[in-house]
């Protein structure tokens, strides 16, 4: 057992926060830190951000954490027995520009309790991550290098790691899956990804974000995020739907055949996806097809032809006073702990599900566990 005073929690758990897994100067390639055993308890630093479109929705993801270019940081959760369990690697959501894996939000004492080792990765977000080189994306791979080398020690087991991410995270998982060249995880779990944003005009929105943009490494961090509001605004409208998520990394052609047959995948959306979007019950309709739910039938369709196992799942579950629906997001209050949501406007004043969540949570354990194997089927439907 790993009994480190001040990380076992009363359910059992270790949970080890904040724990910085590279460094970088602004626009430099991340330099691994090696680990020094330390199993801190405080929470690590967000990326300075600009507030969330969403935050009347879902609520403040980075209350109560300080903010700083210096964010890659990682933190787990673990039963405090494991041995050899299978881990699952976050990659939060909030469009390429906001959110922070040490948020409340992604607290993971239930889903550990599932019997996996949890482990929540923050990473350089906007101007700061994706202006140039794609930083935020080899942020990501070094991050998921520290849990090969180091998850043992939590008791995970490195050669069973599943990357699982929503929205703008389900995004970086594809784009991991798609870099990954070290066999860094071996399952895959998307849920929302904007796929319908990955159209051939991203290359050109990005030349013309670079080109609105003058930062460099002495511009301050204000001066920096004020630049980047200004340039989205200005660039984002003229490239929709991509402009929606300006900052993303650029993947250029994509072949599926060398990485699905050695990936297994879960892929899916919330019913209402689109509907924080745009005005009307039939726009956001429109939008839920057109940026979640077509891309997410696509990709497992592309992934089968390519020789790889997969099964999709359609999340529909909404309070009764929705305002609407089961609108994006709505599915992260029943995979992590409920009380990180606590007057999230989309619940309406609703508590999650208790035994949906419980479905959940194991339905997602279980796929890290034993893959396609443990699903109860390939197309699954939560709902209420």
């Amino acid at each position: 057992m790993l009994s480190i005073e001040g990380v076992i929690t009363a359910e059992g758990l270790v949970r080890a926060r904040g724990i910085r897994y590279a460094t970088a100067s602004r626009f430099a390639e991340p330099t691994p830190v090696p680990w020094d055993g330390a199993r801190p308890s405080e929470r690590g630093p967000a990326c300075p951000q600009p507030p969330s479109a969403l935050a009347a929705l879902v609520g403040n993801s980075v209350e109560g954490l300080s903010f700083d270019e210096h964010c890659q940081v990682l933190s787990v959760t673990a039963p405090a027995d494991a041995s050899g369990l299978p881990v699952m690697v976050w990659f939060h959501g909030g469009a390429y520009v906001t959110g922070s894996g040490e948020s409340t939000k992604y607290e993971a004492s239930l889903l550990a309790s599932e019997g996996v080792v949890v482990v929540s990765v923050s990473y350089r977000l906007g101007v700061f991550g994706y202006l140039r080189d794609d930083l935020g994306l080899l942020d990501q791979l070094t991050a998921l290098r520290w849990v090969r080398d180091n998850i043992a020690s939590f008791g995970g087991d490195p050669a069973n790691v599943t990357a699982f991410g929503q929205s703008a995270g389900a995004d970086s998982v594809y784009a991991l899956m798609l870099t990954d060249t070290e066999g860094l995880f071996r399952r895959a779990i998307l849920q929302s990804a904007p796929l319908g944003t990955r159209s051939p005009e991203r290359a050109e929105m990005t030349a013309a974000l670079r080109a609105a943009l003058s930062v460099d490494g002495a511009t301050s961090v204000e001066d920096v995020l004020a630049a980047q509001v200004a340039a989205v605004a200005e660039v984002g409208p003229k490239f929709a739907p991509s402009g929606g998520m300006p900052f993303a990394p650029e993947l250029g052609s994509v072949d599926l055949s060398a990485v699905a047959p050695r990936v297994e995948l879960l892929v899916g959306h919330t019913a209402d996806d689109g509907s924080p979007y745009v005005p009307s019950r039939e726009h956001w309709e429109a939008v839920t097809e057109l940026v979640f739910a077509g891309g997410a039938r696509e990709l497992a369709q592309d992934w089968a032809v390519a020789g790889g196992q997969v099964a999709t799942y359609r999340f529909t579950w909404a309070p009764a006073d929705a305002p609407l629906g089961s609108c994006h997001c709505m599915e992260l209050p029943f995979l992590f702990d409920p009380d990180g949501w606590l007057g999230a406007g989309m619940l309406a004043g609703e508590e999650p599900d208790p035994v949906l969540a419980k479905t959940i949570r194991g339905v997602w354990a279980g796929f890290a566990r034993n893959g396609m194997d443990a699903l109860p089927s390939r197309s699954l439907e939560f709902g209420g």
